[in-house]
């Protein structure tokens, strides 16, 4: 019976860590699209679908144009003159800059982190950072090191190049362990068993 227990919670346990994530974007979406067709300006239009696509339409199109513009002259001045003003206000400012970083870590994907390192930040105990890319002024390694699992926000250290150390990784599995506090890892190629050596050997020769 104790058997049968462990077995069971086993399975309620597979069976969570594939269902949860699933009901927990099942929610979202949910929630997302009834506040989306509640839009008020929209009332007049009878089906929640089509006003759920008016919305999206609308929020796209604002998107585009905003990006257009921050192309522009004119366009990085007015990002600079909000950037001033609501850094300025002391609660906003901070729920605005992590957004902010946030939503450009998304869009710009990993692009602008590089190799991934091992940094020894004390005796015997290491940290995962990436390179820049960038040197100080002294001639050190630029290496920011995130914190887990928020990777917006971190320590940018100046290091000697002899105290870095590149892992042999990607960038993508390297953020895959830190966004997961440690508990994810990429899936990494089975060792192959002594059977598997065994029938991969060559045959043995034999001599006449």
């Amino acid at each position: 019976m104790p058997g049968r227990l462990t077995t069971w919670r086993g399975d309620a346990a597979s069976g969570l860590v594939v269902l949860a994530p699933l009901l927990v974007i099942a929610y979202v979406v949910i929630w997302i699209y009834s506040v989306l067709a509640s839009f008020p300006v929209l009332n007049a239009v009878q089906l929640p679908i089509v006003r759920v696509a008016i919305v999206l339409a609308g929020f796209a199109g604002l998107v585009l144009v905003t990006g257009s513009l921050m192309r522009t002259t004119t366009g990085t001045i007015v990002e600079a003159t909000l950037d001033t003003l609501v850094n300025r206000i002391p609660g906003l400012r901070i729920v605005y800059n992590a957004s902010k970083m946030g939503i450009e870590t998304v869009v710009d994907g990993t692009d602008h982190l590089r190799t991934p390192v091992r940094v020894e930040t004390w005796p015997g105990m290491y940290m995962t950072g990436f390179k820049t890319g960038n040197r100080a002024s002294d001639g050190r390694d630029v290496v920011f090191i995130p914190t887990a699992p928020n990777i917006t926000t971190g320590f940018v250290v100046e290091l000697e190049t002899e105290d870095v150390t590149e892992l042999d990784e990607s960038t993508e599995d390297a953020l895959i362990r830190i966004i997961s506090c440690g508990f994810g890892e990429a899936p990494q190629p089975d060792a192959p068993n002594e059977d598997d050596r065994s029938s991969n050997a060559p045959p043995p020769t034999t001599t006449d």
